[in-house]
């Protein structure tokens, strides 16, 4: 038997699939992949940065209520080139960074940036030639 082998998506929920897919598009630069309904009505969008395998599901249910993301609950992480850089992106579009950047000695480092809904975005800037995985 073959138990779990591979992590195909984690879904966050969402209040305005709209908004949101904006934000991670626009702001991340993830691609939207598929968006299609659920039989009991949620609508769910499917997002995917450019060089990875797994994807992010964005899910509205307003049958369930408005969404409530505690502080620290969970988070996303993605990999930049540069803080730096990304930052004047960030401020080209009217956003900061909430928490950073914190930059190590080596060159590596990380910030966070809110979503729409305040779940946390990590950015990660890795020294050149790290192993995949590492974290600053």
């Amino acid at each position: 038997m073959r138990l779990a082998f591979k992590l195909l998506h984690t879904r966050y929920r969402v209040d305005d699939i709209d908004r949101s897919v904006r934000f991670y598009t626009d702001v991340l630069g993830l691609q939207e992949i598929r968006r299609s309904q659920s039989p009991r009505g949620s609508i769910l969008v499917f997002l995917k940065a450019p060089e990875s395998d797994e994807t992010i599901e964005l899910c509205s249910f307003p049958a369930s209520g408005p969404v409530n993301v505690q502080p620290d609950l969970t988070h996303l992480a993605f990999q930049v080139d540069s803080l730096e850089e990304f930052g004047r992106h960030l401020a080209a579009k009217s956003i900061a960074y909430s928490d950073g950047p914190h930059m190590k000695p080596d060159g590596s480092g990380f910030a966070f940036i809110d979503a729409p809904e305040g779940y946390e975005i990590e950015l990660i800037q890795r020294v050149p030639g790290a192993p995949r995985g590492t974290t600053p």
